[in-house]
């Protein structure tokens, strides 16, 4: 198992933050590196994202946990779960700003194997948390 988190304040209310992320990033994903998503972020929707990190392919997602303006979960991999990806984006408040959690856990019986052949998602996660940052900042 393989796991990628990142954690940012932002100086924003947490509505804010949370439009940007279901309603903006599906229209401007370049600042995130995300080059497109296909399909509605919504509570058992199926979405198609096609990330900088590997631009020539489309990643198959379903958005399996949707809880305004908390909680989004997207999940993809193989059949029988030999291989699932799970990314879990989280906001809570604390102080007056919003705190942005996002994690993705790599599990699955081939998940040693594929793991060791995927880039390395640090500096990804780090430029996503960061535009979230600036566009939920300057929303509006």
């Amino acid at each position: 198992m393989k796991t990628y988190r990142k954690s940012i304040d932002i100086d924003a209310p947490i509505s804010e933050v949370w439009q940007v992320l279901t309603e903006d990033l599906p229209r401007d994903s370049d600042p995130f590196g995300i080059l497109r998503i296909d399909g509605t972020l919504a509570a058992g929707s199926r979405i198609k994202l096609w990330s900088e990190i590997e631009p020539k392919r489309a990643f198959a997602l379903t958005v399996t946990d949707f809880q305004p303006p908390h909680t989004m979960v997207w999940r993809g991999g193989m059949p029988l779960r030999l291989f699932t990806g799970t990314r879990k984006f989280s906001l809570s408040t604390a102080g007056g700003t919003t705190r942005f959690d996002m994690e993705e856990v790599f599990s699955g019986l081939l998940s040693g194997l594929i793991v060791k052949s995927m880039p390395d998602l640090t500096t990804s996660f780090e430029k996503f948390a960061n535009a979230l940052k600036e566009k939920a900042e300057h929303h509006g």
